[in-house]
C-alpha cells in the first residue's frame, strides 16, 4: 500500500504520544468516601484504558484516510480491437440457390462470436453501398443483414466488381479504423473482370500496405477465381468455397481460429483504498461512545 500525500503521516505523532501518556499518567486525586482500602482492580485499569485510547485511535485512522491510502491494482487483460468489414455481394446472381440467406446466417453467427470488435458492412455490386459504418454496437449491423437482401436491390448493382468494392472498403478502414487491426471478409459467388490483367496484385499490395488482411468466402459451386485466392493470400488471408449453410458456418468458424481474439497486459494502477481505515475508525468511534455511557474514568 502507498500513499498519495505521505507527508500527512508526520501528524501520526500526536496520537502516539496520546497513546503514550494514558498508560503512564497518574492515579489523579483519590477520595475514598466509604474510608475502606480497596484492591487494585488490574483487568478494570487495562478495560478503562482501551476505551481511553478509542479517540488516539480514532484520530490517527482519520490522518491516515487523509494521507490518501492507494493500493495496486492487479493487471488486467484488454481485448485488441479487431475492425472487420464484411463486404458482401449483393449482385443478381446471389439470388440464386439461396445464397444470400445462408451467407447471411453464417455472417451473422460470426459476427456473435467476435463479440467486442468493430463491424461495418458493404454492399457492391456494379457499386458500392456503405450500409453500416465500423461500429462496436453489432445491433446496428445484425438489423441491416435483411435490408442487403439482393432481390431489394436497384438494377445498377446487378454486376460484380471485386476490385472496386475492396479499394472503396480499404479507403474506408484508412479513415474508420484508426485503431486495432483490420480485416475484410469478402462473400461473394463470381468473377470480377477488374481483378484481370494483373490488377488483383496491384490491389493487394494497397490492402497490405493498409495493413489489411482479406478473406474471401465463394458461396457458389464452381471454382474459386485464381484471382481472388491469389489475393487473399497476398495480403495474408485465405479464400474458401462453401455453397451450404452447414459448411459456411465451418469457414467462418474457421476464419475466427485463424484470426482469434488478442489481449494485452495492461500496467497496474494505483487506487484508492479507504475501506480498511474508514473501518477502523468506525470500530474506534463506536467504542468510544460506548465508553462514554459508564465505562471511563471519572474526572477526579
Amino acid at each position: 500500500m502507498t500513499f498519495s500525500s505521505p507527508i500527512v503521516l508526520l501528524l501520526l505523532a500526536i496520537p502516539a504520544l496520546m497513546l503514550v501518556s494514558i498508560p503512564t499518567r497518574g492515579a489523579g486525586l483519590i477520595l475514598p468516601f466509604d474510608h475502606q482500602h480497596h484492591p487494585r482492580r488490574r483487568w478494570l485499569s487495562w478495560t478503562l484504558n482501551a476505551f481511553e485510547c478509542a479517540p488516539a485511535l480514532l484520530l490517527a485512522a482519520t490522518i491516515l484516510i487523509l494521507a490518501g491510502p492507494q493500493s495496486l491494482q492487479q493487471p488486467k487483460h484488454e481485448r485488441l480491437l479487431t475492425n472487420i468489414q464484411i463486404c458482401v455481394d449483393v449482385s443478381g446472381s446471389m439470388t440464386m440457390e439461396d445464397r444470400y440467406p445462408k451467407a447471411r446466417a453464417a455472417v451473422e453467427q460470426f459476427i456473435n462470436a467476435r463479440e467486442g470488435d468493430a463491424f461495418g458492412l458493404t454492399l457492391f455490386g456494379s457499386h458500392q453501398i456503405r450500409w453500416t459504418p465500423l461500429t462496436k454496437d453489432l445491433n446496428a449491423v445484425r438489423n441491416a443483414l435483411p435490408f442487403a437482401d439482393p432481390e431489394h436491390q436497384p438494377m445498377h448493382m446487378g454486376g460484380t466488381m471485386i476490385g472496386a468494392a475492396l479499394r472503396f472498403c480499404r479507403a474506408n478502414m484508412e479513415q474508420e479504423a484508426t485503431k486495432g487491426d483490420r480485416m475484410i471478409v469478402l462473400v461473394s459467388d463470381g468473377q470480377s473482370s477488374d481483378l484481370m490483367n494483373g490488377e488483383a496484385d496491384t490491389i493487394a499490395e494497397e490492402l497490405t500496405d493498409s495493413g489489411i488482411t482479406v478473406y474471401h468466402v465463394h458461396v457458389a459451386t464452381d471454382e474459386i477465381p485464381s484471382e481472388v485466392v491469389d489475393l487473399a493470400r497476398a495480403t495474408g488471408g485465405e479464400a474458401f468455397q462453401a455453397s451450404e449453410a452447414s459448411a459456411l458456418a465451418q469457414v467462418f468458424r474457421h476464419i475466427d481460429r485463424m484470426r482469434p481474439a488478442q489481449f494485452r497486459t495492461m500496467s497496474t494502477v494505483p487506487l484508492d483504498d479507504f475501506r480498511i481505515f474508514a473501518i477502523a475508525g468506525l470500530a474506534c468511534l463506536a467504542l468510544h461512545i460506548f465508553g462514554l455511557l459508564g465505562v471511563r474514568h471519572t474526572p477526579w
